[in-house]
C-alpha cells in the first residue's frame, strides 16, 4: 500500500490524558460490493447506518483495492454536483481530474482531490492513457462531505493536495502511523481549507500494534478498516476489511491490530474520520445534496440551463484502449 509514509522513530508523538474516556463501538457494518462511474468496483462504505451516525458526512466508497488488466482500469465521465464537496483519496494508481471551473491535477502517491462543488460545478475523474494500457493497482477512498445550508451555494473551489503535504505524526510506542490528510487531529493540522470542522485520517498499525488517538468530543467518529484486521473501541470489537465502525461519544479512539495479518495485507489499514454533526435537513438526489426539495428541483434546472459552467474545449475524456 504506498500512500505516503515515514519513520515512525522521526515523527511526533502523540500523548494521551490520563483521564481520558476511550469511546466504545455504536454499531459495525460490512460495505456492499457495487460499481460506479463507467464500472469500477467500489465498497459501499456507509450502507447499514443511520444518517444521523454520519453527520456531516454523506457517502463513501472504498474504490478497489483491485488489479487491473491492461484496457481495464475506469473512471467517471463529465457530470454534475451541488450542495457539498468531494474528497478523493489516491492509495494506489492514479486518476486525473478536471472541472469547469479551472480546477484540475492528477492524484496518485497518497494524494487527494478536495473539491467544493458548492453553487454547481462539471467535472470529470478518469485513469490517464498509461495506466488504461498498462494496467495496474488501483486503490483509493471517494467521500462526500455536507456543506452547512448557508455554504451550499457558495462559489466552487478545487485543492489539489498531494501526499508530502499531510500532517504525519505516531503514537507514544512507534507501533502506528497517523496521515492527517484534513482537519487536525491532536493539534497536528493536516493540508487544505476545510468548510466544516472534521478530521480525515488513514492510519496503517503494525501486526499487534495498539494505537490510542486523541479526538475532538464535538466530532462524531467512523473507523473503517481498508486492509488488514483487528479490533476497535475500548470494547475491543472485532473488525476486518470491508467494515466501517460508528463509535460513541469519548476523548479517544482506541485501535488494536491483530497480531498476525493476510500475506496480502501486512498492516492493518484504517480510514479514521470524524467531524462536527450540523443536524440539518439533507435531501439527496444522484450528484446533488440540498436541504430542500425545491432546492433539488432547482439544482436539476439550474443545471439543464447550463449554470454549472462548461466543459473546456481541450476537456480530458475517458481513454478507451
Amino acid at each position: 500500500m504506498p500512500a505516503a509514509t515515514a519513520d515512525t522513530l522521526t515523527l511526533p508523538r502523540v500523548d494521551v490524558a490520563a483521564e481520558a474516556r476511550p469511546r466504545r463501538v455504536a454499531a459495525v457494518t460490512t460495505a456492499p460490493a457495487g460499481h460506479e462511474g463507467e464500472g469500477f468496483p467500489v465498497r459501499r462504505a456507509f450502507a447499514g447506518l443511520h444518517p444521523s451516525q454520519l453527520d456531516p458526512f454523506i457517502h463513501m466508497d472504498q474504490m478497489g483495492e483491485v488489479e487491473y488488466a491492461p484496457g481495464e482500469p475506469k473512471g467517471t465521465p463529465w457530470h454534475p454536483h451541488r450542495g457539498f464537496e468531494t474528497f478523493t483519496y489516491l492509495i494506489d494508481g492514479q486518476f486525473l481530474h478536471q472541472d469547469s471551473n479551472g480546477g484540475g491535477g492528477t492524484i496518485m502517491d497518497g494524494g487527494t482531490q478536495y473539491m467544493t462543488a458548492g453553487d454547481g460545478i462539471l467535472h470529470i475523474e478518469t485513469p490517464p492513457e498509461a495506466l488504461v494500457k498498462s494496467g495496474g493497482v488501483f486503490h483509493g477512498v471517494q467521500l462526500w462531505i455536507n456543506l452547512p445550508r448557508d455554504k451550499k451555494r457558495m462559489a466552487p473551489q478545487y485543492q489539489d493536495l498531494q501526499g508530502r503535504d499531510s500532517a504525519m505524526i505516531t503514537t507514544a510506542d512507534g507501533g502506528a502511523l497517523i496521515r492527517v490528510l484534513a482537519g487536525e487531529v491532536a493539534g497536528h493540522r493536516g493540508p487544505g481549507i476545510s468548510h466544516t470542522p472534521l478530521a480525515i485520517t488513514h492510519v496503517t498499525l503494525a501486526p499487534g500494534a495498539r494505537a490510542e488517538i486523541p479526538w475532538r468530543t464535538d466530532f462524531n467518529a467512523l473507523a473503517y478498516v481498508l486492509a488488514g484486521s483487528g479490533t476497535v473501541g475500548v470494547d475491543q470489537r472485532p473488525i476486518r476489511m470491508g467494515q466501517m465502525a460508528a463509535l460513541t461519544d469519548g476523548d479517544t479512539i482506541v485501535l488494536h491490530a491483530d497480531p498476525v495479518q493476510e500475506s496480502r495485507s501486512p498492516n492493518m489499514d484504517v480510514f479514521l474520520i470524524g467531524g462536527v454533526p450540523l443536524r440539518e435537513p439533507v435531501i439527496q438526489y444522484g450528484p446533488f445534496v440540498m436541504s430542500t426539495k425545491e432546492e433539488i428541483i432547482q439544482a436539476f434546472e439550474d443545471f439543464q440551463a447550463g449554470r454549472f459552467g462548461h466543459i473546456p474545449p481541450e476537456a480530458i475524456q475517458p481513454y478507451r484502449a
